[in-house]
């Protein structure tokens, strides 16, 4: 199984958006095994965005993601980073597909609700950036037996 790493970014919580957002991913039938509600520090910020540093939106992104609460998440499914960057939609909500998360509650692509991993490496960093191993919970999660063979 794969892992990959989700945030409800601030917008999306102040939009009341998480409970929406999470039942999309479960009713995929992804597994939730981590999950919290934070405020991001800038250290945490710098870390998660540090390939973005030195362009001209750097300033504006860590500013947007540190301004509120957001929820962080670990995802597990089979190809789990496919599966969630397809649910969140285009990285640009005027080019995301309705049925698509970004495509049904988003505007701007500036606030676009929320965050997905682009690859398993990337997603490893992040959750390292956000949780501590013991606030990851490995447990038996029944509906994976009707979703794979």
């Amino acid at each position: 199984m794969e892992q990959t790493f989700v945030m409800i970014k601030p917008d999306g919580v102040q939009r009341g958006l998480v409970g929406e957002i999470i039942a999309r991913f479960e009713k995929k039938g992804l597994k939730i095994k981590g999950l919290k509600l934070i405020k991001v520090s800038e250290e945490q910020a710098a870390a998660h965005y540090q390939e973005h540093q030195g362009k001209p939106f750097y300033p504006g992104l860590i500013n947007y993601v540190t301004s509120g609460p957001v929820v962080v998440m670990v995802v597990e499914g089979v190809n789990a980073v496919k599966e969630v960057r397809k649910l969140n939609g285009a990285t640009n909500p005027l080019e995301a597909l309705p049925g698509t998360i970004r495509g049904d509650f988003a505007q701007d692509i500036g606030r676009n609700v929320v965050h997905g991993s682009d690859s398993a490496e990337s997603a490893q960093r992040e959750i390292n950036i956000y949780f501590q191993p013991d606030e990851i919970c490995d447990y038996d999660y029944l509906p994976s037996r009707w979703l794979y063979e």
